[in-house]
């Protein structure tokens, strides 16, 4: 494997390590919370708060790992030589995802509601702006990593009213147990598309198969 190949790996080995284990106990968390509410069972008081914050690093996990991949997808399509739209195209895209990231850390420390909501619009847009990227390969994959990111974003925005107000709360459960689903077709369908993505020396070869009949041209075989 080049280089390169590692940078395609990254963000897949990242949800692995990080972001799998984190959801895990996030959801356990957030199961005993509601039995501590609920069903009156005694788990620790600290669970809820433990369920809070652990889903705030997770929420902020996946934005910056979708972020990762959309710009390895886009940096690493062609060469600095053959990038459509040059320079300036390039240095656009890098205020995009530096614009982004400065949008995402100020809806992590934001309180006020109102700014809560404009920085995550503007983490969403700038989450969109990139997806839209002709390099990108927008498929089903994309699509749910698209639609995890928005959920998450908003549970950042709306984390201070889950908190106090029953009607959020429900609205919390709803899209969480939607993101629990996102995530769990995003591990199915990227184990997938791992298998689709050739190493960058097979490229060539790759590229001169039809994909429709599912058929390769025959290599020539060496003469002795």
């Amino acid at each position: 494997m080049t280089s390169l190949d590692w940078f395609w790996i990254l963000h897949p080995a990242l949800a692995v390590v990080l972001i799998y284990p984190l959801l895990g106990m996030v959801v356990r968390l957030a199961w005993q919370t509601r039995q501590r509410r609920v069903f009156k069972v005694k788990h620790p008081p600290v669970v809820g708060r433990d369920h809070s914050e652990l889903a705030r690093w997770l929420a902020g996990g996946v934005v910056l790992i979708v972020l990762l991949a959309l710009s390895v997808v886009i940096a690493t399509k062609a060469s600095i030589g053959q990038f459509e739209g040059g320079v300036a195209r390039a240095a656009l895209l890098s205020l995009v995802l530096l614009g982004t990231v400065v949008s995402l850390v100020a809806l992590w420390r934001c309180r006020d509601q109102r700014l809560r909501l404009a920085f995550a619009g503007i983490t969403g847009g700038g989450v969109l702006g990139l997806g839209a990227q002709q390099e990108v390969w927008r498929q089903d994959h994309y699509w749910g990593g698209v639609a995890v990111t928005l959920l998450m974003l908003l549970s950042l925005a709306a984390r201070q009213e889950i908190l106090r107000d029953l009607r959020w709360r429900r609205l919390h459960i709803t899209a969480s147990v939607l993101a629990a689903f996102l995530f769990l077709a995003q591990g199915i369908t990227g184990s997938r598309d791992l298998l689709e993505i050739p190493l960058s020396w097979q490229k060539p070869a790759i590229a001169a198969c039809d994909f429709n009949l599912q058929q390769c041209p025959e290599l020539a075989l060496k003469q002795p």
